[in-house]
């Protein structure tokens, strides 16, 4: 999996502004991404950093980021995970997913796809299909824009 971050970090590292490449050593790389878009690397978004981008593709709420912080002895207030999540998320190190309009995960795939969320153990994970389109764009309204179209699609157990 790891490969496959590493894959995608060398093809956005290619125009200006963008994470650079991952180097394989998980503190070393969160070191040079927080740097690249201009976030201090401060002991409590390295450690954060490396719970977040060092196990391969996530997606984790602020929630589950703080108890894996505590179980690895990382002292955070949940006040920090989600000022950290939310300064990522804006420097576009991660991406965020609501769900439900009340759980909002932050996913470390940036690029452009669409999720399952699996209502019986609230897990969030990655359409595989790459081709699956929303067939016909909205209007949008005059001096707007679609940034982007965050596609969720809401799976329970057959009964």
């Amino acid at each position: 999996m790891s490969e496959v971050i590493a894959d995608e970090r060398t093809k956005e590292s290619e125009g200006p502004g963008h994470a650079p490449v991952l180097t394989g050593c998980p503190w070393h790389d969160v070191n040079e991404m927080l740097q690249s878009v201009g976030l201090r690397p401060t002991r409590q978004r390295m450690a954060l950093g490396w719970l977040l981008f060092g196990k391969g593709g996530r997606h984790l709420t602020a929630e589950m980021l703080y108890e894996e912080a505590t179980h690895a002895k990382v002292p955070v207030s949940l006040a920090t995970v989600y000022n950290t999540l939310n300064q990522l998320t804006e420097a576009g190190l991660l991406r965020q997913v609501s769900v439900d309009g009340t759980k909002t995960y932050f996913d470390t795939n940036t690029s452009a796809h669409h999720h399952f969320y699996m209502e019986g153990n609230h897990e969030l994970v990655d359409i595989p299909d790459p081709n699956l389109v929303l067939q016909k764009m909205p209007e949008v309204p005059e001096g707007y824009e679609i940034s982007r179209i965050d596609m969720v699609v809401r799976l329970r157990k057959r009964r």
